[in-house]
This record gives structure tokens, sequence and C-alpha cells, in this order.
């Protein structure tokens, strides 16, 4: 029932911010698009997002997770997704409160998303009563962290927090085991995926992730039910209804204020009251999402994640 035709344009971001620029520019450098959704890695996001601020092209984050994402309050960004401090508030709790793990050592990633990820769980874990007892980091791509983990090892603690992604986390669990680090990984959604179980082997059982969940509504339950009709190769995950809602949000506002003026859209999805598989999405002056998301600890067990 629209007045136009939409014709989806996907490119590949690579999780990779040289990339994810590229693919960015391609898009503001075509006339007929409209707007964007996108990217699950944070460091990306915070590289494309002035690409698009800048050219005038509506884009809503579905993925990534880094406060500073937002906190730029780029007119033309919003983001459907809670911050990483609201995944690894519960976990921090948890860990302290509930768990009595009271000594962690932490290894991150020296991107944007590792380095928030570092300070976040840090100030969080300490007031609930914990303490990160020794702490490292490494680019992105690193393959060896074997020296890294000999010197952390040393510091006795009751697991490791990793604040980072899938791959190198994968790497990590794997050569903890190598060196005797018998205790668990903990992480928040970076680290939940079935590709970092694939990596890590064995070494994945008993590692906990904090992870945001979308409630669950009549609206989701179809969702899901779409999509697993589709039979399409990927599983659906619990960023799919995060980019459902997105896709979604910029159709409404393309519905009621036609195309011919972004930045009326743009404006239209910060001002947008909307009822979707999340529940009401509505945002923050800054663009972030004031939705009420729940979060939920994944445990890997048996191979596979299992909530807790």
């Amino acid at each position: 029932g629209l007045p136009f035709k939409i014709e989806p344009v996907i490119l590949d971001d690579a999780s990779d911010p040289p990339t994810g620029v590229n693919a960015a520019l391609k898009l503001v450098n075509d006339p007929d698009v409209v707007g964007a959704i996108g990217h699950w890695n944070s460091p990306v996001a915070l590289a494309t997002t002035p690409v698009f601020n800048r050219s005038g092209v509506p884009f809503i984050i579905w993925g990534a997770i880094s406060p500073r994402v937002t906190e730029q309050n780029l007119p033309f960004v919003t983001r459907v997704t809670p911050t990483l401090v609201a995944e690894n508030t519960p976990l921090a709790e948890t860990l302290g409160k509930k768990m009595n793990v009271k000594t962690l050592v932490m290894v991150s990633d020296t991107s944007d998303y590792g380095k928030q990820n570092t300070v976040s769980f840090t100030q969080l874990y300490e007031k609930a009563g914990g303490k990160i007892v020794a702490s490292d980091a490494a680019p992105v791509g690193t393959t060896d962290f074997r020296a890294m983990l000999t010197k952390l090892k040393a510091a006795n603690a009751q697991g490791l927090y990793f604040g980072g992604v899938i791959t190198e986390a994968g790497i990590v669990r794997k050569q903890m085991k190598e060196l005797g680090m018998n205790y668990p990984m903990y992480g928040i959604s970076g680290i939940y995926d079935p590709k970092f179980i694939e990596i890590a082997g064995d070494s994945a059982e008993g590692s906990i992730a904090g992870v945001r969940e979308a409630q669950k509504n009549p609206k989701a339950d179809a969702m899901v039910a779409a999509y697993e009709a589709q039979k399409f190769a990927e599983p659906h995950s619990h960023y799919t209804m995060f980019a459902y809602d997105a896709a979604n949000i910029l159709v409404n506002v393309m519905r009621q204020h036609g195309i011919a003026d972004k930045g009326k859209l743009a404006k239209a999805i910060r001002a947008i009251k909307y009822d979707g598989v999340l529940g009401e999405t509505t945002f923050d002056s800054n663009g972030q999402t004031q939705v009420n998301v729940d979060i939920s600890l994944y445990v890997v067990k048996g191979g596979k994640w299992v909530k807790m």
C-alpha cells in the first residue's frame, strides 16, 4: 500500500571500520537512497555515523552498543538497542552479589568497544563488591594471547571477563584452557554467538554472557514464525527483532512523510512512538532508545548457549 517501491541495497561492513565507511559512502552518494539501517560492530558505527549525518541520510542502528554512538547526538542517527552499560550491569551484579565471584582478570580489545567495556564493567563490578585484580588489552585480530594470559594467570582470580567480540573471545577461551586457567570466561553480547563455541571448542563450556533480549509479545511471536517459515540459512537471533523494528520504523516515517525531505524523516524518527516487536520504541534527545529491554544470562552447556 505504499505510494513508492522499496528496493533494499545490502552491503557488508565486514565488522571493519574502513570497509564500513566505504559502504556508507557508496550509499550516501546514491541519490535514490532514502535511509539506512545497520551495524553490529561499534567501531564500525562510530566510523560511519559521521558519514551518514554529514550527508543528511537518516541512519538507524540495530546492533552496535557503545555509549559513544549516541552520546555524540548526531541529528540523523538513532539507535534501537540499549548501550553496553545495560548489559554489563546485571552481569556485574550477578557475579559480585549472587555468584560470589569476587576477583576477576580482564582482557579487552583496544577498539572503542573494548575500552568502553573495560571502563563500564570495572566500575559496575567494583560497585557490586568485586575487584579486577589484573587486566590487559590487545588489538582486534590478535591470535596469540598466551603471553598475556600467562601473566594474568598469576593473579589467581576466579574468572576472566572478556571485553571484546566473538573471534578473539573464542581464541582466548581456548588458550585459557591450554594454560590451565580452569575458570569461566564472562562477557556480554559480543561473545554470545555459536561461532564463539565453534572457535573455542570444548573450552567454551561454562562461559557466561549477559545478553539483552526483546520483550516477548504477539508481534514478536508473529515475526519469529514468519522468519522461520522463510527457511533462511541463518537462524534468527536476539538481534533480529532490533533490526526488524529499525527497518519498520524507517518505512513507517517514509509512509507518513514521503521520501523527498530526508531531514524531515530524521526528525520524525526521533519523535516517533512505534509499537513493534520490541514493544513501544521512543528515543531520547540524543536518539538513544528508551524501550524497556530485558537482560538474561546465558551459559555454554553441552556445546550450546543455554539460558541460566
